[in-house]
């Protein structure tokens, strides 16, 4: 008991020496006390609150941010997917395209040389109707002229039935 009185003591000498007033000390411990309250109650609650507040906005704000992300990611997917289909169907319609003009191409090229065919058909049918008027022409020139030296060597005319059989006679040698 001693030792805690003698501690009581020596607390008491050393608060008083270094100045010490109880009463003001217990009234700013009071004061100390209702201020800390008070700003407990008014400023740190709203202050905590807003904070609180703050830190669900800065969270919402990055799940949003991570959502939009992903959504621009998925926008991305399907833009390069609409692209690449564009670009597919692009290829396969300039392969129609191709297709079709090859297939024109065949078909004009089949057409003119029907048409060349046609041409060189009806050439030849002309040069064979020529070829035939030729040689009619001729029969008739060389059976005239049989008749006329036929005349000639007889010394006399001859009747309409002599000339027709050397005509038909000169027309059958000339067409063998």
């Amino acid at each position: 008991m001693f030792t805690v009185a003698s501690i009581i003591d020596t607390a008491n000498e050393t608060l008083t020496s270094f100045g010490v007033d109880w009463p003001m000390f217990i009234a700013q411990a009071i004061n100390f006390t209702l201020v800390a309250l008070a700003i407990w109650f008014f400023a740190f609650k709203k202050i905590l609150s807003t904070i609180k507040e703050r830190e669900k906005q800065i969270a919402d704000s990055l799940k949003n941010a991570d959502k939009i992300k992903l959504e621009l990611a998925e926008t991305e997917k399907k833009q390069k997917e609409t692209l690449d289909e564009a670009s597919i169907q692009a290829k396969k319609t300039a392969l129609i395209a191709k297709d079709q003009a090859k297939s024109f191409i065949e078909s004009q090229k089949e057409e003119a040389r029907k048409e060349a065919e046609s041409i060189i058909a009806k050439a030849k049918e002309a040069m064979e109707l020529e070829r035939q008027n030729v040689l009619k022409d001729a029969r008739e020139e060389i059976a005239s002229l049989v008749i006329m030296t036929t005349t000639k060597v007889l010394s006399r005319d001859l009747s309409d039935d002599e000339k027709k059989r050397f005509t038909e006679s000169a027309i059958a040698s000339t067409s063998s």
